[in-house]
């Protein structure tokens, strides 16, 4: 396999956008990304476009990409749709990566793109339950309900979260006040970052008061859904010389699956390893990271799974301010799901875009000065109690 790295990054703001599509937000980001390398798109050689619920929402199943790509130019290479709950995006540029780094093309494209705002809420809730093992929703729908409280929601996967959570409470200590801050760090992260659906600094008080979900979540410690797209361009290194890009090597890409195979250790502590060796780093190297927030408490023990901190070590971390912006190891410093927003499919190449934006030292007011190594870990859909999916990107400059 031969070196690849990120040529071009192009994202769209994420928020609530009734009257865009998907098309529209796709092709922002994709040309961004395709200006920010200095290619064309008929120097292009294949694309892998991430969505995770166009089908479900819109009808448009199949050729989702190539039909919101369609305007492009970039038709005639070859276009894989990747599905893969709400790591679709990071398995798009997974599946780019791959064709570049095995010389299929010296160009790939990978998109990520989401469009969840609905009038109807019931509509996307319910598109988002595709992310489940339907033989085991029903049957997880009404264990989750009977133990998550008087805040159960139609959110089955906050109550997911919840059900976690009180384990992860039980096992390290951790508190309802360790999420809030949670919460609270990534809003302050996130009113640094134009690109975010929040953009406003909030507290521990309005955390822990805002309504509750499912015990012990709060709304404020949940991410929202949204609309928007973030795109990558990979390339040869020699590529990306003739273009002039200003590259980021990616150093390790990994996807792996959930707990069907019986393994003990979850799909972030399996994948994580494998990335750690084949980038030929460990986790003390790792200067800056985007994770897989969905709900506040995921991040404490993403710490612990990803090899950050010890054992229940999760709450220390997170009180040593090492994890804030400013911090020594920023963690999700474009505000995370949390503030930043969550448009499913579009999710996994949005912190890819962070991470290269951090690596070149254009991030502003969120940067982590001297960085030099980046770490993404993004999650998707659930098979009980693992993430569906699972990847690990490793990034350095």
């Amino acid at each position: 396999m031969r070196p690849v790295v990120i040529a071009g990054a192009g994202m769209t703001p994420f928020g609530k956008f009734l009257e865009r599509n998907v098309r529209d937000l796709a092709e922002q980001a994709t040309r961004a990304a395709l200006d920010d390398a200095h290619l064309t798109p008929a120097e292009v050689g294949m694309v892998a476009f991430g969505n995770s619920s166009s089908g479900l929402i819109t009808g448009q199943e199949n050729i989702r990409g190539q039909a919101a790509l369609r305007n492009t130019g970039l038709l005639g290479c070859p276009v894989v749709n990747v599905e893969n709950a709400c790591a679709s995006g990071s398995s798009a540029f997974h599946l780019a990566w791959l064709y570049v780094a095995s010389g299929m093309c010296d160009v790939a494209l990978a998109v990520g793109a989401e469009k969840l705002a609905h009038r109807d809420k019931a509509v996307p809730f319910a598109a988002m339950e595709a992310a489940l093992d339907l033989e085991e929703r029903e049957q997880l729908k009404a264990s989750l309900h009977q133990s998550a409280g008087a805040g159960a929601t139609q959110s089955i996967f906050m109550d997911v979260y919840a059900n976690l959570t009180r384990q992860y409470m039980r096992q390290s200590g951790a508190t309802a006040e360790n999420f809030a801050d949670v919460a609270v760090k990534s809003h302050f992260a996130g009113a640094r970052n134009p690109r975010a659906q929040f953009r406003e600094e909030v507290s521990r008080e309005a955390v822990l008061a805002s309504r509750m979900i499912s015990e012990p979540l709060t709304l404020m410690m949940c991410s929202p859904i949204g609309d928007g797209a973030a795109a990558l361009v990979l390339c040869s290194e020699e590529a990306a010389r003739r273009g002039g890009a200003d590259a980021v090597s990616v150093r390790a890409s990994v996807l792996v699956s959930g707990s069907a195979r019986g393994e003990l250790e979850p799909p972030p502590t399996r994948a994580s390893r494998q990335a750690y060796a084949l980038a030929g780093i460990g986790p003390e190297d790792v200067d800056v990271v985007e994770l897989h927030d969905a709900a506040a408490p995921a991040e404490l023990m993403l710490y612990e799974e990803l090899g950050l901190a010890g054992r229940g070590e999760g709450p220390a971390l997170l009180a040593s301010g090492r994890t804030r912006v400013g911090g020594k190891m920023p963690v999700n410093p474009s505000g995370g799901l949390l503030s930043k927003g969550h448009p499913v499919g579009a999710t996994g190449c949005a912190q890819l875009f962070e991470l290269t934006e951090q690596l070149r030292g254009r991030a502003g007011a969120r940067q982590r000065e001297g960085a030099r190594v980046a770490l993404a870990e993004n999650g998707g859909g659930f098979l009980n109690p693992d993430p569906a999916a699972c990847t690990i990107t490793i990034l350095a400059r």
